[in-house]
């Protein structure tokens, strides 16, 4: 199987989302990935626990991709062998009554990991400089006090918003949050068969929506406005990955094998050792037990 290489993948300088890859071949059969995958999780959940032990870092994993992306099985295989109490997901739809009345960032505030966790943000704090790009009337829902008309929602309110957004990961990032933001790269014919193929079975039913396909109308325009918050916002400290996500066993392999490769590269996380003194009494401590 070909290695996963980082460099690949990350986003380094500007790019353009037309000439990125949907699909990638690592030279491996189906059941050689899901082994691969299998084993590069279990040391993903070891990691974790570790991560737990050391309790100075969390990690936040920000998924974001058009409708039929993968996002939702993706979560699911990668982090099967985590322990549950280790990985904590959060799916962000439509804004509350409440949310709305605080700053769009507060929702995904209070939703950020514990030191020792892993969190997922399955879609994220980007939705407020994506979808509301395509459809700027929604900011009109934020009751903003400078935001009064569309008119008031130009160049120097996008720049302000992302900005903030980069401030935000800084933040974050300086207090002990290790940021991996993956974009999952699908092309517009392999979302049109997995859309047919959620009306053509019966239990996928439930997951399409007439809404789908209006917003499929919209695809340049979210591409557009992807390609544009990738390029503000790719940092060295919260950069973007993206993933060529036509065959999605490929995606997730290449998903989990960044982590796992970056994380590695911290060498501070390891389990703490035991105080001297309990340490040279382990001994006693052993026959205590045995008696009792």
């Amino acid at each position: 199987m070909k290695d996963v290489k980082i460099e690949d993948f990350k986003v380094i300088g500007r790019i353009k989302l037309d000439g990125t890859r949907n699909d990638w071949d690592l030279h491996a059969s189906e059941d050689e990935l899901e082994d691969h995958l299998e084993d590069t999780r279990k040391k993903l959940g070891k990691l974790q626990d570790t991560l737990y032990a050391h309790g100075k870092y969390g990690v936040l994993v920000c998924l974001q991709g058009m409708d039929t992306a993968g996002k939702d099985s993706l979560i699911r295989e990668v982090f099967k062998d985590f322990n549950a109490r280790g990985v904590v997901v959060h799916s962000f739809k439509t804004p509350t009554a409440l949310e709305k009345r605080h700053d769009y960032l507060w929702r995904h505030y209070i939703a950020l990991p514990e030191r020792g966790k892993f969190g997922v943000f399955n879609r994220t704090h980007y939705e407020n400089v994506l979808v509301t790009r395509v459809h700027p009337e929604y900011i009109l829902g934020e009751n903003l006090p400078d935001v009064n008309s569309l008119e008031d929602i130009n160049d120097e309110f996008w720049d302000k918003r992302f900005q903030q957004i980069n401030d935000f990961e800084k933040t974050i990032q300086q207090n002990g949050t290790i940021i991996f933001k993956f974009f999952l790269n699908l092309s517009k014919d392999e979302q049109k068969e997995r859309q047919l193929r959620r009306l053509d079975k019966p239990e996928k039913n439930w997951k399409f929506s007439p809404g789908d396909l209006d917003e499929r109308a919209l695809w340049e325009d979210y591409r557009k406005y992807y390609e544009d918050a990738i390029n503000r916002t790719s940092k060295p400290h919260a950069p973007w990955y993206i993933i060529p996500s036509d065959d999605k066993e490929t995606a997730r392999v290449i998903v989990a094998e960044i982590m796992l490769q970056e994380l590695k590269k911290y060498k501070d996380i390891k389990e703490p050792e035991l105080d001297d003194d309990i340490k040279a009494k382990i001994s006693e401590y052993r026959e205590r037990l045995k008696n009792d």
